[in-house]
């Protein structure tokens, strides 16, 4: 009897094998929750591609997706394709996941996912794999910003009062030394050279509070910032904190007061180990909210920034053309505030470093930076890195400093600080002007893709391949004027980007 027996469980569990229903990755130009799903309401479903967590602020459970989604306008300008693939995403791609036990933030994935569809809109946690984007991945240190010599930091603080608490921040002394205990971790952790701040509510106060926790966190460090006497009742400002021990200020910072006083500053910096200098510029442009005409008073504060930076950089005192422009600009990567830099000679170098996967900011499920980090050309060449620390935009907001004890640096802001490695050298020359012909990704032999005319000899170049779904397949520099790269062994389709003169080049190769 033992053997029928055994024999019976290998039917039955040949049988649960084949009723798994395995869903393929799909376009994200044209794939479809509803679609996908609708044949297969009441069984369970494996996921050939990753799913990643959109949104964990849904108490009823994840908002999923094969794809992070995206403000549209932070992707592309509206009518191009990467505003309508953005637009698709967002619309029908997404699901939610329940049944899913513990702690998981925005941009972790699930590996071979398999969930019972309960509905094409619902579907329930059987099983799965997780992998990246934890608080421990981030605890383990800074994103890779490459051999940098000096770290600047930009930050909005999400409303940092001192005294006088108010309703957009903390709303008691208490409630203030817990957010004074996340940001002083955060600021621990990133240790940088140069910070600076947005929403420093009640200026000299704020800011005497932070250095003073700085220097007491980063022994060694010799952290100042300009005393302005700025009243208690100072709103939204915007200010800098350096580390004396490795720059000087030449001069004190000039206010840009358009539109909103305070919240745009501009002062160079000498490397004290080198004599290197360069002009720094923290800002913080007109909120969204106000109307038809937000945007373009937000342009107007892009044109006052170029505007002033011209006349600045011929100071007798300055003479130096390299300028790193940094700050909450309220605005997405392709409206026009963000264009008017881009427009006037400066480099998004978020879309520079990581193509369209940069984001400091999560609303509604969708990512976007709204925290910008732009040079001109002449700097480009000494920028070793630029990434946003995801400590903050990922997290449910439930473990802010109001909702929560915990003390740890995750959701202290509602931003992520952004970071821009530099090795300031002022004999590297970058010209945006490509001295070859434009970039090219072409066809080679099988298996084989040729990028042509994307190699610079004082500039970056590089490329990465990327699977349909969002998976990063290699990632390499770029060492000659005729680079052959090998796909993937593994049929299907992937994208490759080529980042070449602070432009983004994008093609889809099948290996078959």
């Amino acid at each position: 009897m033992k053997k029928p027996f055994a024999l019976l469980i290998l039917l039955a569990f040949a049988r649960v094998c084949a009723s798994q229903v395995h869903i393929p990755a799909g376009d994200p130009q044209t794939w479809s929750a509803q679609q996908a799903l609708s044949a297969y309401v009441g069984q369970t479903v494996v996921f050939d591609m990753p799913i990643v967590v959109c949104s964990n602020s849904n108490r009823n459970g994840l908002v999923v997706s094969p794809w992070r989604m995206f403000e549209p306008d932070n992707q592309g300008i509206g009518g191009s394709q990467e505003y309508i693939t953005a637009m698709h995403v967002n619309g029908h791609c997404s699901f939610t996941l329940t049944g899913v036990s513990g702690y998981h933030r925005c941009g972790e994935k699930i590996y071979g996912l398999r969930a019972r569809v309960n509905s094409t809109s619902k579907l329930s946690f059987e099983g799965g794999t997780w992998s990246g984007n934890t608080r421990a991945d981030l605890a383990q240190g800074l994103p890779d910003l490459g051999d940098y010599r000096l770290l600047v930091c930009g930050f909005n603080l999400e409303n940092y009062f001192v005294v006088n608490m108010g309703s957009l921040g903390a709303s008691s002394y208490s409630e203030h030394q817990a957010q004074r205990a996340k940001i002083s971790a955060a600021l621990k952790q990133i240790n940088a050279d140069i910070f600076g701040f947005c929403e420093l509510e009640q200026g000299d106060d704020a800011l005497q509070e932070i250095v003073n926790d700085l220097n007491k966190n980063l022994p060694g460090r010799d952290y100042h910032f300009f005393r302005a006497n700025q009243a208690a009742t100072d709103f939204q400002k915007s200010d800098i904190v350096y580390d004396a021990n490795t720059v000087e200020p030449i001069g004190e910072p000039v206010h840009i007061d358009t539109e909103l006083a305070d919240r745009k500053k501009m002062v160079c910096f000498r490397e004290k180990a080198t004599g290197e200098k360069f002009i720094y510029s923290i800002n913080h442009f007109k909120a969204m909210t106000g109307g038809s005409d937000s945007e373009s008073r937000r342009r107007n504060e892009s044109y006052a920034v170029v505007n002033y930076y011209n006349s600045y950089r011929s100071n007798s005192s300055i003479r130096d053309n390299d300028i790193l422009i940094m700050g909450d600009l309220n605005s997405h990567a392709k409206t026009s505030p963000v264009l008017f830099f881009t427009d006037n000679g400066m480099i998004d170098l978020h879309r520079a470093f990581h193509a369209d996967s940069s984001y400091s900011y999560m609303f509604g499920g969708k990512a976007s930076y709204i925290d910008h980090a732009l040079c001109n050309s002449s700097l480009y060449g000494q920028i070793t890195g630029v990434a946003s620390y995801h400590i903050n935009s990922d997290e449910d907001d439930k473990y802010n400093y109001q909702r929560s004890d915990d003390e740890t640096m995750f959701r202290c802001s509602d931003h992520d600080p952004v970071l821009v490695g530099l090795k300031l050298d002022s004999t590297l020359f970058y010209d945006p002007t490509p001295q070859l012909n434009s970039a090219e990704i072409i066809s080679g032999e099988a298996g084989q893709l040729i990028i042509q005319n994307a190699h610079s000899e004082t500039g970056k170049s590089y490329y990465a391949i990327y699977s349909v779904n969002g998976v990063q397949i290699a990632r390499k520099e770029i060492t000659s004027a005729y680079y052959e790269v090998e796909l993937p062994s593994a049929p299907g389709m992937y994208i490759v980007y080529v980042y070449f003169n602070g432009q983004v080049y994008q093609r889809r190769m099948i290996a078959r």
